[in-house]
């Protein structure tokens, strides 16, 4: 490879960083570059690179969008005075543009994690540069750190540089062995914020149009506006009336190469320009002209629910740093205004920084790379936030029933044949189980397509047949024709034969991708329940709300998390074809019915969720499994004569809280049934299958009319020991006896132990009565005849000698028949 010698535009702020960076590469084997908007990054540091001394080979640049990488390859080759293609290229999904003379490749992310499993020591590779590391996509976090495995175990030559604006560049440092931090400033002018009210709860277009508008009025120069996708872009599109002097330009990730580089070019002359985009503008490129910013303040992202099991889209708030990032677009050609579609107010509440992919991501195609790379449970990889275990764990079990890797965490045959498709897993193994149907030709197209989102010219209702249609027809929309190259070329990768895009087969392909979103319609109101056991809505006007069966491709969640999950994109499928893609289970199942509050034992036949038939049957171990259930689900008050437990559990409570013997036991003593035990809620539901299973199996509990004959103090009982049973009764009486040898209660509930006694009855006691062996004095609450309190007392002697001549004059007055000695802590049966 040749040489070559770049002189860099030394007004780019980038120029004054440079010189660290260069030197520290010299040194290390990785860097971290923190450099502001407007730097010149992207397009100046990959140059410089290639001539240094130890860059021997290749150096690819990640970039994590495909707009950013199409730019910054068109950008670079501009520099040194090429087409892209010779010194400089990109290299994408669909779309490459590489020569043999290529010494800079610009790789979207997806594309790199590819490139560094099909080849680990990145041969001839002699720099990797992670560029707006910041937006954390999920491939590359994987790809950063099959790089830094690689860079340790094969090629410690390697250099890695990420770059970023905004980044934790401390962690990222101490990921790569404390590598030096290089900080660049930016170019940027000042920009004025303005709040436009308080946030709508939902995504409004009206709103956004009227903003937009307002942004035209007040200033001169573009307008750049941030949506959370495709289908709010086409509907702010139809609520701005066009003119003459207007030239609207949506900007998303699925828009044909022109239309996209329409959107980065300058106005026609004499024209101004709104552009209407997705966060894929935040960042990375550069759009001529702006100098207005209108943020709508929602992002979309994908979202893996893990109570639910399913991922989706969710349409959310941005971030505040996000928001800074879209504010920040204003002021890259001079001084800008940004409009914000919230209020200051509510800025502050909004969430401080994006969260990382990896940790609320669908993590499918991250665990099938994981066991590609003999490391299925990615412990052994260097993370900036390792993949929730949880979220890893339930991917893992999709692949299993996919059959792509076994229950060791091996990649089988089929799973490496999947791997070597350009599409997610679950499409990759739709698409060779529809060949091997005979219907292989419809599988690509149905890949390629939800591959590329939605080629739809608006999302009005959820058939993909009307996808399907587009494709296979005459549009020759520049999104239209992307997804038929990517289908011709997943039909390449996967030998597919047949030619038929019959759309009958459409649910069985959805199915074959997705057995776990697969939809029994539940009402009249178009609500389905999937067989993850989500649930999933279509509009009731929907042309596919009237189908029994669904096979749904596409999801998205409520923004607060609740309630059915919108279906985006389905197909209908036959009740015979279901059970055909999914072998129906049957098996015994034992629940609690949360509406008739009792159990429910049946052997039923499902689809997951999906109960398909259900036999009640007899079964007493699975009866009792289900009242335990029904008792941890409602509560110990699901229980009969749980008062009578309560005096039980208290005095088990005040031993606790005062016998030293348990002390002593719990810090060392050998004497373990002495222990006295925790009987609170928490405890005794947590514990149900000690105490309370035995019970049940004792009256043969299988209803919860049984629940009647159940003795909860016995069962309480058990877990206390005899050894603390036998010393129960000392250390905690039940009862305490007068002078006139008449027992009183003791209540153990409150904070102290408490004896309610009549005036007359408490005579004769001299002191307190106590408790606990003496060391815990009883409250005793005195009444008068009329059972009405008088006194209430820890130290009855002090009442003797104190306050009790008043009491005694008082009560004299009202109950003159009665007894009221002037010493009452002498027993005397005779009046005075």
């Amino acid at each position: 490879s040749h040489r070559m010698t770049f002189t860099p535009h030394t007004d780019l702020p980038i120029a004054g960083a440079l010189r660290a960076l260069t030197a520290a590469l010299m040194s290390r084997s990785s860097a971290v570059l923190v450099a502001e908007p407007g730097a010149g990054k992207t397009t100046i540091v990959p140059l410089v690179l290639l001539d240094q001394p130890w860059c021997v080979g290749r150096v690819i640049v990640v970039e994590p969008r495909r707009v950013a990488a199409r730019a910054a390859a068109t950008r670079l080759a501009a520099l040194v005075g090429e087409r892209p293609g010779v010194t400089v290229g990109w290299r994408m999904r669909g779309d490459t543009k590489v020569g043999a003379a290529t010494r800079i490749e610009v790789v979207t992310d997806g594309v790199f994690t590819r490139i560094v499993q099909n080849d680990p020591s990145l041969d001839g590779i002699a720099c990797v540069v992670f560029d707006e590391f910041h937006e954390r996509s999920l491939d590359v976090d994987l790809g950063l750190a099959l790089c830094i495995d690689a860079q340790l175990a094969l090629r410690p030559e390697l250099r890695i540089l990420v770059m970023s604006a905004t980044m934790d560049a401390s962690a990222v440092a101490n990921l790569l062995d404390d590598a030096p931090v290089i900080s660049s400033p930016g170019r940027s002018f000042a920009v004025m914020t303005r709040h436009v009210g308080a946030a709508a709860l939902t995504f409004q277009a009206r709103d956004v149009a009227d903003t937009t508008r307002q942004a035209l009025r007040e200033t001169t120069g573009d307008v750049l506006v941030f949506l959370p996708g495709a289908r709010e872009i086409r509907a702010v599109e139809r609520a701005l009336e066009p003119t003459d002097a207007i030239e609207v330009r949506p900007l998303y990730g699925s828009l044909g190469t022109t239309a996209q580089q329409q959107a980065l070019d300058p106005a026609t002359p004499g024209k101004r320009k709104i552009v209407l985009a997705t966060n894929i503008a935040e960042t990375s490129l550069t759009i001529e002209g702006v100098t207005a910013v209108v943020d709508s303040g929602w992002v979309r992202r994908s979202n893996f629910d893990v109570s639910r099991g399913i991922a989706g889209l969710v349409t959310t708030r941005v971030s505040r740093a996000a928001a800074d990032q879209r504010r920040g677009r204003a002021g890259r050609v001079g001084p800008g205004t940004a409009y914000r579609l919230w209020s200051e107010a509510e800025h502050a509440l909004l969430e401080p920084y994006d969260r990382p992919e990896i940790v609320q991501a669908d993590l499918i195609a991250l665990a099938l790379d994981l066991a590609r790379w003999g490391n299925a449970a990615g412990d052994r990889l260097r993370w900036l936030n390792p993949p929730p275990a949880h979220a890893l764990a339930a991917a893992t079990g999709v692949l299993v029933d996919l059959g792509l890797i076994n229950s060791t965490g091996h990649v089988t045959t089929i799973g490496h044949a999947v791997a070597a498709l350009p599409v997610h897993p679950r499409l990759g193994r739709a698409v060779l189980a529809a060949r091997d149907r005979g219907f292989g030709a419809l599988g690509c197209v149905v890949a390629a397509l939800l591959s590329d989102r939605d080629v739809g010219e608006d999302r009005r209702d959820a058939d993909l047949a009307q996808r399907i249609d587009q494709v296979s027809g005459t549009s020759s929309r520049p999104e239209v024709d992307r997804v038929r190259r990517e289908a011709q070329r997943l039909r390449r990768a996967a030998h597919v034969d047949d030619d038929t895009l019959d759309l009958r087969h459409l649910g069985t392909v959805l199915a074959l991708a997705y057995p776990d979103r697969i939809g029994q319609r539940r009402d009249t109101a178009g609500r389905y329940l999937l067989a993850s056991g989500s649930g999933a809505a279509l509009d009731a006007r929907d042309n596919l709300a009237s189908s029994e069966w669904l096979a749904v491709a596409d999801v998205e969640w409520n923004s607060d998390g609740g309630g059915d999950a919108r279906i985006l994109l389905a197909a209908p499928i036959s009740h015979d074809e279901v059970e055909r893609v999914v072998v129906p289970t049957t098996e015994l199942r034992a629940t609690w019915d949360r509406r008739a509050h009792d159990v429910r034992v049946q052997r039923e036949t499902r689809i997951g969720a999906i109960v398909l038939k259900a036999i009640p049957v007899n079964d007493r171990a699975a009866a009792q499994r289900a009242l335990i259930d029904g008792v941890r689900i409602e509560g110990l008050s699901l229980l009969p004569r749980l008062d009578a437990a309560t005096a039980l559990r208290a005095r088990v409570a005040f031993c606790r809280a005062h016998d030293r013997n348990d002390e002593q036991n719990q810090h060392g003593g050998d004497d373990d049934e002495s222990t006295w035990p925790d009987l609170g809620d928490d405890t005794l539901t947590a514990t149900l299958d000690a105490w309370l299973a035995p019970e049940l199996v004792r009256v043969d509990a299988q209803r919860r009319v049984d629940l009647a004959r159940v003795d909860v103090v016995s069962a309480i009982g058990a877990l206390i020991g005899w050894r603390s049973l036998a010393r129960l009764d000392r250390f905690a009486p039940t009862f305490v006896t007068t002078a006139k040898l008449t027992r009183r209660s003791v209540d153990y509930t409150g904070a102290q132990p408490m004896v309610t006694v009549r005036l007359q009855d408490a005579l004769g006691w001299p002191d307190t009565p106590r408790v606990g062996e003496g060391r815990v004095p009883v409250t005793v609450t005195l009444l008068s005849p009329a059972n009405r309190p008088v006194q209430v007392t820890s130290d009855l002697a002090g009442f003797w000698r104190g306050s009790y001549a008043q009491v005694r004059a008082d009560m004299r007055g009202r109950y003159p028949k009665h007894f009221w000695p002037a010493q009452p802590a002498v027993i005397s049966d005779t009046p005075m």
